[in-house]
């Protein structure tokens, strides 16, 4: 690495340092809260354990959590690849066709009205309780936030700059490939960071309701053992492997779009 790049990576550094801060004073400050609650109370561990009871018992059954918990982000990274695959296409399609955006768009919207809770056994019943049912679910989660903010990123392209495209006889595709989508992929990445972690979500809840493997049915199963400290752990390994793909999107987005990062300036 050149001595120039190192002041900008220690800039860079400090910056997220001190973003990460106050989240972080606030999770200690719930922990110790919770912690002193636990002692305080002398509540039984079956109904609230201490954070150091869940963290060893996570720990000494982190073989089996961690199995579970790779069942879970496989199924998560499916479902949410084809729920974006299928969110670019829609996108596209209705950015080209204003017929279809009048048409699919308050379909889109009503698809966010329909309860996972109530979808997800439906899902089960439905096609079982292998893979399909899963990537269902995550889809009907993400596919919504996803497919909107790619559709008001393409419209929200610079008219000015298309009109002298065209003025310059520019085809509809290059006025798309060189204006509007350059200009959707900041709100994208909002929506994919939105979606990413709607994935988790989905996917846990769909184990819930019904499968062989995954946090979900863990918990499940957990619950009905009354073991509240492991289905708390495997709640903590929930919330690491979406905060971890959170923020993947943002190394994705420096690779794809740093111009989009460029554009946010830090505060």
């Amino acid at each position: 690495m050149s001595t120039s790049t190192r002041p900008e990576v220690a800039t860079r550094w400090g910056s997220v340092t001190r973003r990460a801060l106050p989240a972080l004073a606030v999770v200690i400050l719930l922990v110790a809260a919770w912690q002193i609650y636990v002692d305080v109370s002398g509540i039984r561990p079956q109904v609230l354990p201490s954070p150091g009871r869940v963290l060893s018992q996570g720990w000494n059954n982190r073989d089996v959590i961690s199995g579970h918990a790779l069942s879970t982000l496989q199924v998560t990274l499916i479902g949410f690849t084809v729920s974006l695959a299928l969110a670019w296409i829609l996108a596209v399609v209705v950015d080209f066709s204003p017929w279809l955006s009048r048409a699919l768009v308050p379909l889109f919207v009503v698809s966010q009205t329909l309860p996972i809770i109530a979808i997800a056994p439906l899902m089960i019943i439905w096609f079982g309780f292998g893979l399909l049912p899963k990537v269902l679910v995550i889809a009907l989660a993400t596919f919504f936030p996803m497919t909107i903010g790619l559709i008001e990123g393409f419209a929200a392209a610079d008219r000015e700059a298309g009109a002298l495209l065209r003025s310059m006889g520019a085809s509809r595709w290059q006025e798309f490939r060189y204006v509007r989508l350059p200009s959707a992929i900041p709100r994208f990445f909002t929506a994919l960071r939105i979606g990413i972690t709607y994935a988790v979500v989905g996917a846990v809840f769909s184990e819930y309701v019904g499968a062989t493997s995954g946090l979900g049915i863990y918990m499940s199963t957990q619950k009905n053992s009354f073991r509240t400290d492991l289905v708390l752990a495997a709640v903590l390994v929930t919330a690491l492997i979406s905060v971890t793909l959170y923020l993947l999107t943002f190394a994705v987005e420096r690779v794809v779009a740093p111009w989009a990062l460029s554009e946010r300036t830090p505060r």
